[in-house]
C-alpha cells in the first residue's frame, strides 16, 4: 500500500511538470459561435480590429447584434470612421457579468481602443459604465452628452480577468468615431520600395500590369512583401524564363488584398490569399510567427521580413529576403518529368542536337536557397526538427504509472 501511495505521489508531482497550454483568445471564434453577432463579427476581421483583439490581454468587447449593425451600416460611413466606432466597443479593462453590477460608486470610466490609437481628441475615446437602478448597467460616450445610450444584456464568453465578451443593446453613438477618417495619403509605392532597398523589384512591376493590380488595392487595404535587390538579381534568370502571364502572377503573389500590421501578422497565423489568387489557382502561402520574426512559408521557399518599409493604414510594405516562389509556376519548370523514349525522328539526329534538347538549365548560383529543387526537402527537415522536439507528457505519465504499478508486485 505505501509502495502504491508513493507510486501515486511521484506521478502527481511529476504531472505537475507537465506544461500546459498558455490561455489565449480568439474573438473571431467566441463570436463565430452564435450567427446573431455574424455582422459585428466581420466588421471586426475587415476593419484589423480582431488581430488587435487578440494580442491584448484584459480588455472587454461591448458585441452587438445584426440588428443593431444595421443601424450603425445605414449611416454609410467609411471603413476607417467604422472602425473607429467599433474600437470605441473595446474597453481596456475587463468588465464580465459580475463585475459590472458590483461597480465601486455605481459609475466607471473606462478607457477604450479608439481611445489608445490616438484619433480620439479628449475625453472622446472614454466609455461611461453606470449600475442603473432594477439591475440594469449603461453605457454612454464621455462624447455623448453622458446619456446612456445602451444597456447590458448578457455575457457571451469571458476568460476571468483577461476577455469578457458581452452583449450590448445597441451602438455606442459618438460623433467624433462617426467623422470621416480622412483618406489615405497618395503614396508611390513603387517610388518608396525604391528607396529601401527594392529597387529591382520596383522597377520590374512598374513594366508589368501587375502595377495597377497594386496601385487598385492601395485605399481598401494592401501589404507588400517587395524582395530585396539582392534576391531580386539573383531570380532575375527565372524570371526572364516565365511567360508574360506568368511574370505578372509571380509580383501580384507579393501582395495581400488586406492591410496587415506585423502584430496583425503574428496573430493570424495559416494560409493567406494573394493578389494572384484567382480561384482557379491558390497562389497562396503560408504566414507564420517565428519568435520575433514573421516568416513566410511557401511551398518552395522560405523568406523572412526584414525591414518594414511603410506601415500606415492601409498600405504595410515589408521588406522580405527572398523572392516569394508559388508552387503553380514553378514546381513542374524545374522539376520536369522525364522525356518520352525517342522515336525514328529522334534517332536521326545528332548527339549535340539531342543532348541540347533534354539538358535541363542549371540554377543560377547566387541563390540556391532560392531553387524549387532544394527548398521543400529544407522546409520539411525544418519542419520535422520543431515537430520533434515537442514534449510527449502523455508518454511519459505513462512510463511513470508503469514503474508505479512494477512497485506493487514486488
Amino acid at each position: 500500500m505505501q509502495l502504491l501511495l508513493l507510486a501515486a505521489a511521484a506521478v502527481l508531482s511529476l504531472s505537475l511538470l507537465l506544461p500546459s497550454p498558455a490561455a489565449a483568445h480568439n474573438i473571431t471564434r467566441i463570436l463565430d459561435k452564435d450567427p446573431a453577432f455574424s455582422t459585428f463579427n466581420h466588421y471586426l476581421t475587415v476593419t484589423q480590429l480582431a488581430p488587435e483583439i487578440n494580442r491584448r490581454e484584459t480588455i472587454t468587447v461591448c458585441a452587438v447584434d445584426n440588428s443593431a449593425m444595421s443601424d450603425l451600416l445605414s449611416k454609410h460611413l467609411s471603413l476607417g470612421a467604422i472602425k473607429n466606432v467599433l474600437s470605441l466597443h473595446v474597453l481596456l479593462d475587463y468588465f464580465d457579468a459580475k463585475k459590472l453590477h458590483q461597480i465601486t460608486d455605481g459609475t466607471a470610466l473606462a478607457a477604450t481602443m479608439f481611445q489608445a490609437t490616438g484619433a480620439a481628441t479628449g475625453s472622446a475615446g472614454f466609455v461611461n459604465i453606470t449600475d442603473l437602478k432594477g439591475g440594469k448597467v449603461g453605457f454612454s460616450p464621455q462624447d455623448n452628452a453622458g446619456d446612456v445610450s445602451a444597456t447590458f444584456v448578457k455575457s457571451i464568453d469571458a476568460i476571468p480577468y483577461n476577455i469578457s465578451v458581452i452583449q450590448i443593446s445597441s451602438i455606442l453613438p459618438s460623433p467624433e468615431a462617426e467623422a470621416p477618417a480622412p483618406a489615405p495619403s497618395q503614396i508611390n509605392i513603387t517610388a518608396l520600395m525604391s528607396k529601401h532597398g527594392c529597387k529591382i523589384f520596383a522597377e520590374t512591376l512598374l513594366a508589368n500590369p501587375a502595377e495597377k493590380t497594386f496601385e487598385d488595392n492601395v485605399e481598401s487595404g494592401l501589404t507588400v512583401f517587395c524582395p530585396g535587390d539582392d534576391a531580386m538579381k539573383a531570380f532575375s534568370p527565372k524570371f526572364k524564363n516565365l511567360t508574360a502571364a506568368g511574370k505578372q502572377s509571380l509580383l501580384e503573389y507579393h501582395g495581400i488584398p488586406i492591410y496587415q500590421s506585423i502584430p496583425g501578422l503574428k496573430s493570424s497565423n495559416g494560409i493567406t490569399n494573394t493578389l494572384a489568387t484567382d480561384g482557379a489557382s491558390k497562389f497562396s502561402f503560408d504566414v507564420k510567427n517565428d519568435g520575433s520574426d514573421v516568416t513566410i512559408f511557401t511551398k518552395l521557399v522560405t523568406a523572412k521580413i526584414v525591414n518594414t518599409l511603410v506601415d500606415e493604414q492601409p498600405l504595410a510594405i515589408y521588406q522580405v529576403n527572398k523572392v516569394l516562389l508559388p508552387e503553380e509556376l514553378f514546381k513542374g519548370a524545374l522539376s520536369p518529368s522525364p522525356a518520352p523514349a525517342p522515336g525514328p525522328e529522334a534517332d536521326a539526329e545528332s548527339p549535340k542536337s539531342s543532348k541540347k534538347k533534354h539538358k535541363s538549365p542549371p540554377a543560377p548560383p547566387e541563390a540556391p536557397s532560392d531553387s524549387p529543387a532544394d527548398a521543400p526537402d529544407g522546409d520539411v527537415a525544418d519542419q520535422s526538427t520543431n515537430g520533434g522536439a515537442r514534449f510527449n507528457g502523455g508518454g511519459f505519465v505513462a512510463v511513470i504509472l508503469s514503474l508505479g504499478f512494477a512497485f506493487l508486485q514486488l
